[in-house]
């Protein structure tokens, strides 16, 4: 079977004579000369091995099949117009997809609200969101990551990124480790406990993949010169707490998992030293330019400022490094 390659740019034309009724009537509209008109005409009837047109008098009409091709175009140049339309969107990123991926507190406390925003801003762009902590070391890089930095950052309050080509990076925030206790815990009615205080209760593990969170105190630990005792292993900081409200132990989490605390804890400081994660933002390269990742980025720094008081995002915008 031979499979007709059929000119848009032609077809176009003969629309354009059919619906002016004459060749001259064509080229007035569409700003050609009649000669031009008649060439793709011609042209348009070899592709398709069709007789388009006849001659009536001393004008011209549609043949049957040239009546049909025109009605039928129709379809074609709605298609056309939507895939101008589309990317028209794309360049200035108003459709397509953007990668997102977070880690899972994240996910928890700062995800939700951002994504059902974007979907009310953006309801032709798709959305991909991957959960840092389950990530396909294949996939395609995302096009905004919030991370959690190097464990070095465990005891430090200084902002930190470690640079990554082909991002942006920039440091949301620094975020203090506190001990979830039960409420007839002897820590309960404390302000703060020391880190070493803690060695020889029975601990509630939160981070089963072994990530930067989960190292980072433990080198905390290590240096308040013990090792927790781990008596529970669970998936998340939430399952952990409610271990503790169980009575079975005490666990230590971030301060952005304790944003949604169960019943029947309590939250208590931690000193000498308190163990901390640094929180940070990636954008790659390709989104730098792209209006659905600048929203999201604005969204995430006012949910940063919602559960950390952190300042105005002017002073956050990233910058490569």
């Amino acid at each position: 079977m031979v499979v007709v390659m059929i000119d848009p740019h032609r077809l176009r034309i003969f629309r354009a004579v059919v619906a002016e009724g004459s060749i001259g009537g064509a080229a007035a509209a569409l700003g050609y000369t009649p000669s031009a008109v008649s060439q793709h005409i011609a042209g348009l009837q070899r592709e398709t091995g069709l007789a388009l047109i006849e001659r009536v008098g001393r004008g011209i009409v549609p043949t049957d099949a040239g009546t049909t091709l025109a009605a039928e175009s129709s379809v074609v140049f709605d298609g056309l117009s939507r895939l101008d339309g589309l990317v028209a969107d794309l360049r200035h990123g108003n459709a397509g997809t953007l990668r997102v991926a977070y880690f899972a507190s994240a996910g928890a406390a700062w995800m939700p609200e951002i994504i059902a925003t974007i979907g009310r801003e953006f309801p032709d762009t798709r959305l991909d969101l991957r959960l840092i902590e389950l990530a396909d070391p294949e996939a395609s890089a995302p096009d905004i990551e919030i991370y959690v930095e190097s464990p070095e950052s465990a005891l430090s309050r200084a902002p930190i990124v470690t640079p990554v080509p082909g991002f942006d990076s920039v440091p949301l925030v620094t975020e203090d480790y506190l001990v979830v206790v039960g409420e007839g815990s002897a820590y309960a009615g404390c302000d703060q406990v020391t880190l070493r205080e803690l060695a020889d209760d029975a601990w509630i593990d939160n981070d089963v993949a072994r990530g930067p969170c989960r190292e980072g105190l433990l080198r905390a630990c290590t240096a308040a010169g013990f090792t927790p005792n781990f008596r529970v292993e669970t998936h998340d900081y939430g399952t952990a707490m409610r271990f503790v409200a169980a009575g079975v132990g005490l666990t230590v989490v971030p301060a952005l998992a304790v944003i949604d605390l169960p019943a029947g804890v309590r939250t208590v400081a931690i000193a000498e030293p308190t163990p901390r994660r640094a929180l940070a933002l990636r954008r790659h390269h390709r989104a730098r330019q792209n209006p659905v990742a600048e929203r999201v980025i604005n969204l995430l720094y006012e949910q940063v400022r919602r559960t950390h008081g952190m300042v105005e995002p002017s002073s956050l915008a990233p910058t490569e490094v």
